[in-house]
């Protein structure tokens, strides 16, 4: 065996790794999403001195965590058999019944100050539920008496934190209007505070952040991403087919985050699966149809942008799910405000972030497939192959839980 076969051989193992480890990790959670919760929070000033704050929380979650803060077993069996029940009647009157206990849980974690001084927190109305992201939701407004008037507000949110054993990576989205101030921030266990006086780079920034994190830590995202560039023969596809995906996502996401369309998420998780599982198995039929020629390219620099009509197909099936994928996205962010110069920046910095990431990882694989396809093109057939095949899998595995789990 020659040096540079077992180099290629080397380094088709070493991408044949990466991707039965991304695979792996994946393989214990049915949707990428799954294992995380988003708090939404709509803060206004009504009057002087008070901040209202509506705060959304997933109800189960709700339950769970403030009957082990307070070791309430009433509360939490109480909870259970209304969720299990189905009826929001029933899951608000739940809450009610323990309102203390929820309210103990929530205030401390949830804080209002005003030039630095703490802002008195009382229930505001009772508690109502209502459907989001095809979950209940528990909706409880607080009014936030503060000692002065201020035009300096910080909202820290603590929710759910990761040591509690339920979710992790609980992420707080805001849309504020207080005493002039307006915008929406992000809020994580990393990042659990923000101030009105931020300037507009600090709180794009964190939309930027907020999006980049969603990718990475996005497994279906990245597996779609990486079907991509497995079945991609040269730099020409991988590039647009990455800006027909963001050309398509960001439309969807747009329309989703402003509120305009609203699918429900038991749609959309399975069709993102199965978008995964269709794009690596593409690239898999072409391999089994072709063999050494899957690389091959028809009529180049005949049609429109040098791509023969696989390319084109192939972009199309791209668009289509792309579509799909910025509803997910779009269900992260969470914000469905009327439309607003702030909201358009808030999600056009979202995608940046996402783009950013989606980019850098082109950046590092494609080169190693490129250079591992020159070196010994079996080698780089059956490496791409693998990796299609463990993609489609995963995918297909999703699919199929997350459609008996809806």
């Amino acid at each position: 065996m020659s040096q540079r076969l077992r180099r290629a051989l080397a380094l088709g193992a070493l991408v044949c790794a990466v991707a039965a480890g991304l695979v792996a990790a994946g393989a214990t959670a049915a949707s990428a999403h799954g294992f995380s919760s988003v708090v939404y929070v709509d803060a206004s000033s009504p009057e002087h001195e008070h901040v209202r704050a509506e705060l959304g929380l997933e109800y189960d979650l709700l339950v769970v965590s403030a009957a082990d803060a307070a070791h309430d077993d009433a509360l939490f069996r109480d909870g259970t058999a209304a969720f299990d029940g189905g009826d929001g009647a029933a899951q608000a009157a739940a809450l009610e019944k323990h309102i203390d206990d929820v309210l103990a849980y929530v205030t401390p974690r949830f804080t209002v100050t005003a030039d630095g001084a703490a802002c008195t927190a009382a229930r505001d109305g009772d508690v109502t539920i209502a459907q989001r992201d095809g979950v209940p939701y528990a909706f409880l407004v607080l009014d936030h008496a503060c000692p002065r008037a201020s035009e300096a507000h910080e909202v820290t949110s603590t929710l759910f934190p990761d040591s509690e054993g339920y979710v992790t990576g609980t992420k707080t989205i805001v849309t504020y209007a207080l005493d002039g101030q307006k915008g929406s921030a992000a809020l994580d266990a990393a990042h659990p505070a923000f101030s009105t006086e931020q300037s507009t780079g600090e709180r794009f920034w964190e939309f930027f952040r907020l999006g980049a994190e969603h990718l990475l830590t996005g497994l279906d995202h990245i597996l779609f991403l990486l079907a991509l560039i497995a079945g991609s023969r040269r730099l020409r596809e991988i590039v647009l087919a990455a800006t027909t995906f963001t050309v398509a996502h960001s439309v969807t996401f747009l329309l989703a985050a402003s509120g305009l369309v609203d699918p429900p998420a038991r749609v959309v998780e399975p069709t993102i699966a199965l978008s995964i599982a269709v794009v690596a198995g593409w690239y898999v039929l072409r391999v089994a149809r072709f063999g050494d020629g899957a690389a091959r390219l028809d009529t180049v620099g005949q049609g429109h942008l040098s791509l023969d009509s696989a390319g084109w197909a192939r972009l199309g099936v791209v668009f289509s799910f792309g579509l799909v994928h910025g509803l997910g996205f779009a269900g992260a962010l969470g914000i469905d405000e009327p439309w607003s110069w702030t909201l358009l920046w808030s999600l056009f910095v979202f995608n940046v972030g996402i783009e950013a990431v989606q980019l850098a990882i082109i950046a590092l694989v494609f080169p190693a497939l490129m250079a591992l396809r020159r070196r010994s093109p079996s080698v780089g057939l059956w490496a791409t192959g693998a990796l299609a095949v463990g993609v489609a899998g995963m995918g297909l595995v999703w699919f199929v839980q997350r459609v008996a789990a809806a």
